[in-house]
C-alpha cells in the first residue's frame, strides 16, 4: 500500500509538470499579446518604450527557459504569481472563485444523479419493454444536446416566458438552479448507458440468480447487489467528471454569467492573463488526478474480488 501510494504521487509529480510545460508553451504559441492588452493599444496608439517598460515588469523580457523556470519556482513554493490584470495573487484569485464553483458541481451532481439512476435501473429492470425505450430515447436526446443550446432553453423557458427563475449571477438557491439543470443534464446520458449496461451484466450474474430464488425482494436485489456491482465503471467516469467540474465548467459558468473558476479563465484568456491560466490548468489537474486516485482506492471498497485479491497478494 505505501509502495502504491509513493508511485502515485511520483506520478502526480510527474503528470503535472508535463501538464505546466505544455500549458505554458501553449499559452506563448497563442495570438495575442498581453502587454498591448495591458496598456489598451486598441484604444490608441503606445510607444515602444511604454510596450518595454510593461515587459521588463512582467519578466517577458526574460528568454521563455528563464520565465518557466521562475514560475515553477514559484509553484514549488506554493507562489502561482500575480494577476497581469490587477495584481491579485492567483491564488487568492482561485480561492475567491472556488466556492461558487463547488456550489455549481454540487448541484450538478445532484441532478445527474436524481436523472441517470431511475433511468437506468427501470431501463435495466425493463429490457426491452417502453421504460428502456424511454431511457434509451432520453440519453440519446440528452448527448445531442449542446450544453449551451439547453442552457439558452431554460432561459428562455424559465426566465423570460415563465419568469420563475433568475439567469445570471449567484446570490440564493434559485441562481443555482438552472446552471445546474444545465450542467447535470448533458452529463447524465454517459452515465445512464454506462450503469444500465453494468446493471444488465449484474443481473445476469449467479449470485443475483441465487438473491432471487432465496426470496429477496427485487428492489433489495438490485440496490445491494447489481447496483453495487455496476458502479465500477461508472465511478471511473464520475472521477474524471468530478475532477473537471470542480475546476469549473467553462460553458456553463460563462453562459450564466456565475461567478465561478470557468468563468474567471475565461476572462483570464480573453485578457492574456497568462499567470492566471497557468494557475487555472495547474489546479484542474491537481483535481483530476486526486479524484483518480481516491476512485482507484474506492475500488476494493466496493468489490469484493479486488479486496480479496489484494489480500492474498499481501
Amino acid at each position: 500500500m505505501v509502495r502504491q501510494s509513493f508511485s502515485r504521487i511520483i506520478q502526480l509529480i510527474l503528470v503535472l509538470l508535463m501538464l505546466s510545460l505544455a500549458t505554458f508553451l501553449l499559452m506563448k504559441l497563442a495570438p495575442g499579446d498581453p502587454v498591448l492588452t495591458i496598456l489598451k493599444a486598441n484604444e490608441g496608439a503606445v510607444s515602444q518604450s511604454d510596450q518595454d517598460q510593461v515587459q521588463e515588469q512582467l519578466g517577458l523580457n526574460l528568454p521563455l527557459v528563464q520565465q518557466y523556470g521562475l514560475w515553477l519556482q514559484g509553484v514549488i513554493q506554493l507562489d502561482l504569481g500575480k494577476s497581469f490584470v490587477n495584481n491579485r495573487a492567483v491564488w487568492d484569485l482561485m480561492m475567491d472563485r472556488l466556492p461558487a464553483t463547488v456550489s455549481l458541481t454540487s448541484g450538478a451532481i445532484v441532478v445527474l444523479l436524481l436523472i441517470s439512476v431511475p433511468l437506468a435501473i427501470l431501463g435495466a429492470k425493463y429490457k426491452g419493454k417502453w421504460p428502456d425505450h424511454l431511457s434509451r430515447l432520453f440519453a440519446l436526446i440528452g448527448a445531442s444536446i449542446p450544453s449551451f443550446w439547453l442552457g439558452l432553453l431554460l432561459i428562455y423557458a424559465f426566465a423570460f416566458k415563465l419568469n420563475w427563475l433568475p439567469t445570471m449571477g449567484s446570490g440564493n438557491v434559485r441562481h443555482l438552479i438552472l446552471p445546474s439543470i444545465t450542467l447535470g443534464f448533458v452529463m447524465a446520458p454517459e452515465y445512464i448507458r454506462l450503469l444500465r449496461s453494468g446493471l444488465l451484466d449484474a443481473l445476469s450474474q449467479e449470485y443475483v440468480r441465487a438473491a432471487r430464488a432465496r426470496g429477496i425482494a427485487e428492489w433489495r436485489v438490485i440496490a445491494r447487489h447489481a447496483l453495487r456491482a455496476a458502479l465500477l465503471p461508472v465511478i471511473t467516469i464520475f472521477g474524471m467528471s468530478l475532477g473537471a467540474l470542480l475546476a469549473g465548467s467553462v460553458v456553463t459558468e460563462t453562459l450564466f454569467a456565475w461567478p465561478g473558476l470557468g468563468s474567471m479563465v475565461m476572462e483570464a484568456i480573453t485578457q492574456r492573463n497568462y499567470p492566471v491560466i497557468q494557475g487555472y490548468v495547474l489546479l484542474t489537474g491537481v483535481f483530476i488526478v486526486t479524484a483518480n486516485v481516491l476512485v482507484d482506492l474506492s475500488y476494493s471498497l466496493l468489490d469484493p474480488r479486488i479486496r480479496s485479491g489484494r489480500g492474498r497478494n499481501v
